[in-house]
């Protein structure tokens, strides 16, 4: 990962040091050296855009309420949010798939469209999954994608350079999502 000596820079798609589809090879530096402690977009010395962080402060849990085992990807929720929503991407900055594939949403620099009113400091991840074969709220997060899930949280706070706070969108909302309690499924990372 390209994290520049003595600040929060990070070249354009790298995105914490995650690709699309593979885990985090590449552990950041664990002490950030930032004047403000909260980075903004900058441009390097030689003309690349790259990515500073905005003040983020807690970690939202969602669920893509679709029924357990039907997989869907990050482009399929994009087009609900862009067509069906009219949004200007999709609301999400990660979607974690049944096998526990990372896919990469909305920029992490940009504000999200997932809990109204919690957006500015948040990121927003969501699993697939979240309802029975009925359409009633189930926790079908498999044990790929809780691994996942961990493993985003733990670089997300490591990147950050603190303790974000983690929440299930039905702590902000009358939503049965991420259909658990954020509480209990994940009282050892709270």
């Amino acid at each position: 990962m390209n994290v520049v000596p003595g600040s929060f820079k990070k070249c354009v798609g790298i995105k914490l040091g995650w690709e699309q589809g593979y885990r985090l090879r590449e552990m950041p530096p664990r002490r950030l050296n930032t004047a403000s402690g909260n980075p903004t977009l900058d441009t390097n010395r030689k003309g690349e855009n790259c990515i500073l962080m905005r003040d983020i402060n807690k970690i939202i849990i969602h669920c893509s309420a679709t029924p357990e085992g039907r997989d869907i990807d990050a482009e399929t929720i994009r087009d609900w949010h862009v067509n069906g929503n009219k949004w200007s991407d999709i609301g999400y900055h990660y979607v974690i798939r049944l096998d526990g594939e990372l896919e990469t949403g909305r920029s992490i620099d940009k504000v999200g469209a997932h809990v109204k009113g919690h957006n500015k400091d948040s990121i927003g991840i969501c699993y697939i999954g979240g309802m029975d074969s009925d359409g009633n709220p189930k926790d079908t997060m498999t044990p790929e994608q809780e691994s996942t899930m961990r493993e985003i949280i733990f670089a997300l706070r490591i990147v950050a350079d603190k303790e974000m706070t983690l929440h299930g969108h039905n702590e902000y909302s009358s939503k049965a999502c991420p259909s658990f309690k954020v509480s209990e499924k994940f009282a050892d990372i709270l």
